[in-house]
């Protein structure tokens, strides 16, 4: 037992930092947003230090349950990159809404998102997956005055709930026709003949896992959850679980089902189309900046699954470079989100509010364009790179049928991308006026760093981004 604690530090120092942050909140209380933000901070960042100190560990822990290995730390560094970075822009936002649940709340969905990733069990997966989803439910519906927050909440809930029940139906039937929950021992089972029950209980895994990655049909809760909670939560959602999921189902396909790649390939290719159509044409009437953010989180999915559907080290590692690239770029996305206000301090979320923007905040605008070009994957932009992996992955698979679809949906995914661009640079000034100085300079820093990093500079990271993923591949086959 002592053994398997010195293991698992990361999870171990998110408890400790979660109840602490309680605790200062509680005798602090709601007006000392600093002690429990940096409490947050400090917690996210020695979690991630615990993560670099265990790199090149390949084992597991607690017989099995749980494994150490470089596959579950890039997925967490990426996390609680992602988490640390909702904490820091968060004050700002609820104003004197902030409270000590926020940072608190950040830490174990975030407990249970590196619970996720590393997860060798079904239990654990389980545990990690709710541990996640309860603390979303709640810090969707953290502003509790705003009805498109309680709304978001609401729905979040009841479509999880329904999403829950799903994955433990099919995670009874696995276990009832493999006689254990270990990922392992699943593997060896489904690798035999296939029956229908172990059929039934892919599918529904599968499609309890897709919820969590909104994946196309189970999208539906994406554009109005992303739309009604506070942005900063929007960012937080469309971030870390987003990785965890992923990281989760890559683990659960390719761990736990890779034996019995004919049952669940013809899934994965499915759900990878229907995303990256979907997302693209749903997201082209969209009116809300915010819900067509959500609709090109629902793409950007599409095309990590071809990576999946393509059942190889090589796709893991495809989707594992995806991952990093589409987090700095949709957090940078959502920073400047956060300063589209107009002169009384107001959200600006509309898009048709953002004609001229280019002439009232040109930096602001030629970020966010870097940012809209890169998600929609157009070289020479770092965004193009992920995109490339993940198609030459399938045609090295030999799903050449859908590597070419996927090329064709994303010119119609580039299309609402450049709608925004062209209103930004081409349409008349709006009447919102955008003042200056409505970001920190944290912010600013931060989306000059990541539109930097997205332009050609990026490729200079290759090399290094190339050997951390498949490290981290490698250790699913």
């Amino acid at each position: 037992m002592t053994a398997d604690l010195m293991l698992i530090w990361p999870e171990l120092i998110l408890t400790i930092g979660g109840l602490i942050t309680l605790m200062l909140g509680t005798f602090l209380g709601d007006r000392n947003v600093g002690a429990y933000q940096l409490s947050a901070m400090l917690t996210l960042a020695g979690a991630a230090a615990a993560v670099v100190a265990l790199f090149g560990v390949d084992t597991t822990v607690f017989s099995g349950m749980l494994s150490v290995d470089s596959f579950g730390g890039f997925a967490k560094l990426i996390i609680y990159a992602a988490s640390f970075l909702c904490v820091l822009i968060a004050p700002r936002f609820f104003k004197d809404g902030m409270r000590a649940e926020y940072p608190a709340l950040i830490l174990f969905a975030a407990l249970g998102m590196g619970i996720m990733a590393s997860a060798r069990d079904l239990m654990t997966l389980y545990v990690g997956l709710e541990l996640n989803s309860l603390a979303s439910y709640v810090l969707a519906s953290f502003m509790r005055s705003d009805e498109r927050s309680s709304e978001a909440g609401l729905k979040y809930f009841v479509l999880g709930a329904l999403a829950s029940g799903i994955l433990l139906y099919g995670i009874s039937l696995l276990y009832g026709f493999t006689g254990t929950t270990d990922f392992a021992g699943i593997a060896k089972a489904v690798g035999g003949e296939l029956n229908i029950g172990l059929i039934f209980g892919i599918v529904f895994v599968v499609a309890g896992l897709a919820f969590k990655i909104s994946a196309v049909p189970f999208h539906m809760w994406t554009p109005d959850v992303y739309e009604g909670a506070p942005t900063p939560v929007t960012t937080f959602f469309a971030t870390a679980p987003k990785v965890a999921a992923m990281a989760l189902m890559t683990r659960v396909v390719i761990g736990a089902m890779g034996p019995a790649i004919d049952a669940w390939q013809q899934i994965i290719i499915f759900l990878a189309l229907a995303s990256i159509i979907l997302g693209a044409v749903g997201a082209i009437g969209q009116k809300n900046i915010k819900r067509l953010l959500a609709y090109s989180s629902i793409n950007n999915v599409g095309y990590m699954l071809i990576g999946l559907a393509a059942g190889t080290q090589q796709g893991v590692e495809a989707i594992l470079t995806y991952l990093l690239v589409y987090v700095v770029t949709t957090i940078g996305s959502f920073l400047i989100v956060m300063q589209l206000r107009d002169d009384q301090g107001d959200q600006v979320e509309s898009i048709p509010a953002l004609a001229g923007y280019s002439q009232r905040r040109p930096g602001l605008a030629a970020a966010l364009a870097v940012f809209l070009f890169s998600l929609a994957g157009i070289p020479p932009l770092f965004g193009f790179w992920p995109k490339l992996l993940v198609f030459q992955a399938a045609v090295d698979a030999n799903l050449v049928p859908l590597a070419v679809a996927g090329i064709v949906a994303s010119v119609i995914g580039a299309y609402y991308y450049i709608a925004i661009i062209k209103t930004m640079y081409f349409d008349e000034k709006s009447d919102t006026e955008f003042p200056k100085g409505t970001g920190t300079v944290a912010e600013d820093a931060m989306i000059t760093a990541s539109a930097l990093w997205l332009s050609v500079i990026g490729y200079l990271f290759i090399g290094v981004l190339g050997a951390l993923s498949a490290s981290a591949a490698a250790v699913l086959f």
